[in-house]
């Protein structure tokens, strides 16, 4: 049985200043499904989204809502129609309280113009129980969580009877439990009659929680499909033409001597008796779910937050690294798990961001940047890392999660670090992004490079490690090289809880 659709979009195209982001587009939202929406950065999924929620007029094209054409001129004209966009970066309020933000603008119902905030808390309350949601009507949302600033959003625009929900890469900033959460407030939703358009970039997430795939690239159609018998290997080859195998490609590179080693770090209820070894021009693997303590681990060699014992070795000198400065001067670098809050001062320029880890470097005796040296070392970077931006001195913040990710790469290639500790690298990028972060991560091993890459992507633990060690409760549980490497046995290594010595 055909589901119903509530939007139908036919033939849609938007052109920007001559530019077409969008050509002939047919894209389609139904009762009760979820609809993921996937391509590249710049494929024209959020132009397509925002046509849909008002943001945006197309420039050729039709939208109908329930078999009539519509004509939205603005969100809010959406939202009356029962469309609502849940943007990725939450639009709350951070004074003001749950009630207070998901009423917001529609608050004053007919000709009585006092508020029964009585009545609002209590319907406030009545909506959070109904989606799953542990907050309270009078919660205040300053120091909520990215999740939690989304169910506010998510519920504000259920108060207003939408019947399709738009979400644009809702889990990018989320942890794995909150990602849980939030698919379960998904699922409700749709159980409840509504329509979820869902924009995002974690394939293994498309597949668990759509019902249709549709992918773009380059502003056009390339196709749609049910998520029952999809493969990720099916999206990826519809989104860049390449299969996984193309997409990750390792190369052989002569490995050296122990840049890099741990003797039994250790930090009770986070990680114990870590020993690990990483050489020059390896690519060493650190495979667990998510809580094993590999991000911990990390933040101990690089300084941010020290072991309470054990020791760090540096080509085979102990050095005892309490801060990320005396880590950079031993020749260690470390690109964080979280880019947008450890990694970049977003509200500054992609220049500031890429240099002011080597500030030293560049600023006179006097005190004064010397411009000419920034803007050779950002051009060479940008170049190097073919960074998509209108100019050096545009915002970060303005930049695609791949080329954020880019940004504080280079940032840390400047420092001409021995040691490179990559966190997470492709979290929150597309595709393509990642083939180019692929890509680096070979270059910089040929270089010499010791690199250690903490990753919950399987197949980039598998196809680029030389060697991979795997954490579980806060213990290394496994070593594997790499022609032992093997998903099956990483992943039961990454559920153990009992600690085994390895060789």
């Amino acid at each position: 049985m055909a589901l119903e659709p509530i939007v139908l979009a036919k033939s849609i195209s938007k052109t920007f200043s001559g530019i077409r982001v969008l050509d002939n587009v047919n894209f389609d939202i139904c009762t009760g499904e979820v609809h993921a929406l996937i391509g590249e950065n710049g494929a024209g999924k959020s132009t397509l989204v925002k046509i849909i929620s008002g943001v945006y007029f197309p420039t050729t094209g039709t939208i109908a809502v329930d078999g009539s054409q519509v004509h939205f001129r603005s969100p809010h004209a959406a939202r009356g129609a029962g469309i609502a966009l849940i943007h990725q970066e939450p639009l709350t309020f951070q004074d003001l309280n749950v009630t207070e933000n998901l009423y917001l603008g529609h608050t004053r119902v007919g000709k009585n113009p006092f508020l029964n905030w009585t009545d609002l808390y209590r319907k406030t309350d009545d909506l959070l129980e109904n989606l799953g949601v542990r907050m309270r009507s009078r919660d205040p949302v300053r120091g909520m969580s990215i999740a939690d600033q989304q169910m506010i959003e998510i519920a504000s625009a259920l108060s207003q009877n939408a019947r399709v929900i738009i979400m644009d890469e809702p889990t990018a900033a989320l942890s794995h439990g909150e990602v849980t959460t939030l698919f379960e407030m998904i699922r409700r939703l749709k159980e409840q009659g509504k329509a979820i358009v869902f924009i995002g970039h974690r394939l293994d997430e498309i597949l668990e929680i759509a019902d249709r795939i549709t992918v773009l690239r380059d502003g056009a159609l390339v196709g749609e499909c049910p998520t029952a018998g999809t493969t990720t290997d099916t999206l990826v080859h519809m989104m860049i033409n390449r299969s996984i195998k193309e997409l990750i490609v390792k190369e052989t590179v002569p490995i050296g001597e122990v840049i890099l080693e741990t003797r039994g770090l250790t930090y009770p209820g986070q990680y114990y008796d870590i020993n690990i070894k990483v050489r020059k021009g390896e690519i060493v693997g650190m495979a667990g779910l998510v809580g094993a303590g590999r991000s911990e681990t990390a933040s101990a060699i690089f300084g941010t937050q020290p072991a309470f014992s054990g020791e760090v070795f540096v080509r085979g000198e102990k050095v005892n690294i309490k801060t990320p400065l005396e880590a950079m001067k031993k020749g260690i670098a470390m690109v964080s798990e979280d880019r947008a809050r450890t990694g970049l001062i977003t509200a500054f320029s992609i220049s500031f961001n890429m240099t002011f880890a080597v500030l030293r470097n560049i600023v006179s005796k006097f005190g004064f940047v010397k411009s000419k040296k920034e803007d050779e070392l950002v051009k060479k970077y940008v170049k190097y890392l073919n960074v998509r931006m209108r100019g050096a001195d545009q915002s970060v913040r303005e930049l695609s999660g791949g080329n954020q990710q880019k940004v504080v790469i280079a940032k840390w290639l400047l420092t001409e670090s021995d040691v490179l500790i990559l966190d997470e690298p492709t979290r929150g990028i597309d595709v393509g992004a990642k083939m180019e972060v692929y890509k680096l991560i070979n270059e910089l091993a040929k270089q010499g490079k010791a690199i250690l890459m903490i990753s919950s992507e399987l197949p980039e633990i598998l196809q680029l490690s030389d060697r991979v060690y795997v954490m579980s409760d806060g213990h290394v549980t496994a070593e594997f090289n790499r022609d032992e490497l093997d998903g099956q046995k990483i992943m039961t290594a990454a559920s153990t809880t009992r600690h085994r010595s390895v060789v």
